[in-house]
């Protein structure tokens, strides 16, 4: 059998693609390395998110350079999400160059000696027939389900809308067969993925919204946790957050992405919503749902954030105390249609960054503190000397001593104490 190598970069969307291309390759004979150097088709699913992601790419070619001097027959495919400007300069680089919405067309592709299949997704709406193919899942407790793909908002920092086209929404259908056959599999944790998943409507029945789809994925039989990733703020209604709250399966977790408290800074991201919108939409949720866990994104030193700008999100981040926060620093993308100069300078971005992780320590811990003394139910995914490590319902990070047995089985666990990033218990029962 022919061998391949895959590795993938960026987001939950780019696993579960990476999923998908693992399945079709090996329904076509391939059989899967985890080494480089004895593969006959080396596959790099990347990511352009930030231009360092795509750094690594070019930095992985030199690898692969080496290894077809020893084997001249091993070929290179370059897929994911890839700007328009990257394609000529990596053109040269690799043998294919490939959509991954063409993914049910590979096996013809793959015949040829090169081949580029890479649309402008900006001015052409291919269908998502690639969803059709199952995935094979790098977890076997948890199953990412796609609910769309690609994004209408241009936010003006994101390349999404250019490398994965305007948004396409999949079957209520096809979706809840998909998570169905995954707890045939005996998964424990299903996330819907889309890059704006609250603006979901099935294109078989626009009156089946996300809401509708959550109460439809609640009501399939079976023991198992539902969580979903990413909501915009602007699209965030009171049915969903009743949705939530009702909704036993529908775990007590939130990524709410807030990008920056300054609502000058908001709408130079073209964000669409405003500071108050934003602390209103916290509070409703908090009032809702009180234990939920909220998590956000925040982006330090964007174009032209100034020291008022950022001293009004520290402000912001401060009040709304989160959970966690995945604070990234402003990377330009080059190529995208809304061009921001990247004028803040490195130094300051990284002073930035390290006061909301500050502040984040402290109100990470306040929140754990709260959890001591209480019984939650956790579901442990990996094990390490003699210590269990896994998820809680409200997507709190646990530890606890226990056998391997209990892997992937739901438990019932006392938390005796708390640290900045997790929370430490210690087994009540199976549960």
């Amino acid at each position: 059998m022919k061998k391949y190598f895959i590795k993938t970069f960026g987001c939950q969307a780019n696993i579960n693609d990476g999923e998908r291309i693992v399945k079709k390759l090996e329904n076509i004979g391939y059989q899967e390395t985890l080494k480089m150097e004895g593969a006959g088709l080396i596959v790099f699913n990347m990511c352009s998110v930030r231009q360092s992601a795509v750094d690594r790419i070019h930095g992985k070619i030199k690898d692969f350079r080496k290894i077809r001097k020893e084997n001249q027959n091993t070929k290179t495919l370059l897929t994911g999400c890839i700007l328009k400007k990257d394609l000529k300069k990596f053109a040269s680089h690799f043998d294919y160059i490939l959509s991954i919405k063409s993914l049910p067309y590979w096996q013809s592709f793959l015949k040829k000696q090169k081949h580029f299949h890479y649309p402008d997704q900006t001015k052409r709406k291919e269908n998502i027939g690639y969803f059709k193919i199952k995935a094979k899942n790098f977890n076997d407790l948890c199953s990412l389900i796609p609910v769309s793909t690609g994004c209408n908002n241009f936010c003006s920092y994101c390349v999404v809308p250019y490398t994965r086209g305007p948004e396409i929404c999949r079957s209520h259908k096809e979706i809840l067969k998909e998570i169905k056959e995954s707890l045939k599999k005996e998964v424990k944790e299903v996330w819907l993925l889309g890059q704006n998943v609250n603006s979901y409507k099935s294109p078989e029945n626009l009156k089946i919204n996300f809401p509708k789809l959550l109460e439809m994925a609640n009501g399939i039989p079976g023991d198992f946790w539902i969580r979903f990733t990413s909501p915009h703020p602007k699209d965030f209604s009171n049915e969903l957050i009743e949705v939530m709250n009702k909704c036993e399966k529908v775990t007590d977790y939130l990524n709410l992405p807030m990008q920056s408290g300054d609502n000058k800074i908001l709408k130079k991201m073209n964000r669409s919503y405003t500071v108050e919108k934003y602390r209103k939409l916290v509070e409703k949720i908090r009032k809702k749902i009180p234990n939920i866990t909220l998590s956000t994104d925040v982006i330090v030193g964007f174009s032209g954030e100034n020291n008022k700008n950022f001293e009004n999100t520290v402000k912001l981040f401060k009040e709304i105390k989160f959970d966690m926060a995945y604070i990234s620093q402003y990377s330009p993308r080059p190529g995208i249609s809304i061009k921001m100069q990247d004028n803040i300078p490195k130094k300051e971005k990284e002073k930035r960054e390290k006061i909301l992780t500050k502040i984040l320590k402290q109100t990470a811990l306040e929140k754990n503190k709260r959890h001591i003394g209480k019984e939650i139910r956790m579901l442990p995914s990996n094990w390490k000397k003699g210590y269990l490590l896994g998820k809680s319902f409200n997507y709190k990070t646990v530890k606890i001593k226990g056998s391997k047995k209990h892997l992937g089985k739901f438990l019932k666990v006392k938390i005796i104490k708390a640290g900045e990033w997790g929370l430490f218990g210690k087994i009540q029962n199976e549960k």
